[in-house]
Order: structure tokens, then C-alpha cells, then sequence
């Protein structure tokens, strides 16, 4: 039988996989999937902790948790398609937007 600890161990390992891909990529589509892995993770751990105290305010938190992952992923993916526009270039070190 699977326990509490074993999917509280596979969120951390997937949360943590998802910061490394934001800190160590450079294109902009790896680092909005590892954003997305992060809220996944998260959501995985809600809905553990969810099941564990028989309360389903965590997995009614997933559900919120999911909108805000669907509208990061639509603004950020139109974000990025303006960017490739202006500079035909998704890696980061090629563009700085606030610098003047």
C-alpha cells in the first residue's frame, strides 16, 4: 500500500526538479514547464494531505490552483509569442525588456 509519505516524497522530488529547471534553463519554454511542474507538485500535495485528514478543502484548493496554472500558462505563452516577435529569440541572456 502506498502511504502518505511516499506522495508527500514524490511532490517534493517533482517540486524540486521543477525549481531546477527554472534556475538552470535558458529558454523561456522550459522555465514556464517547470513553473507548471512546481504548481503540479503542489497540487499533488494538497490533495495527499486532502485524502490523509478526509477534508476536501485541499482538493478544492487544486481546482484554484489549476485556473491559475490555465491563466499563467495562456498569458505567459502569449508573452512569450510577442517576445519571439521582437526578438526571434527565446533564450533569455539574448533579451533584457527593462532595461532601457
Amino acid at each position: 500500500m502506498i502511504s502518505t509519505q511516499d506522495y508527500l516524497i514524490v511532490s517534493a522530488i517533482l517540486f524540486f526538479i521543477g525549481v531546477l529547471g527554472v534556475l538552470t534553463r535558458k529558454n523561456l519554454f522550459i522555465i514556464f514547464m517547470s513553473i507548471e511542474l512546481m504548481l503540479n507538485s503542489v497540487n499533488l500535495t494538497f490533495v495527499t494531505f486532502s485524502r490523509f485528514f478526509e477534508d476536501l478543502t485541499g482538493q478544492a484548493i487544486v481546482f484554484l490552483v489549476i485556473a491559475v496554472a490555465a491563466a499563467e500558462a495562456a498569458i505567459g505563452l502569449s508573452i512569450v509569442i510577442l517576445i519571439f516577435k521582437n526578438k526571434e529569440s527565446l533564450n533569455i541572456d539574448d533579451f533584457n525588456i527593462m532595461k532601457g
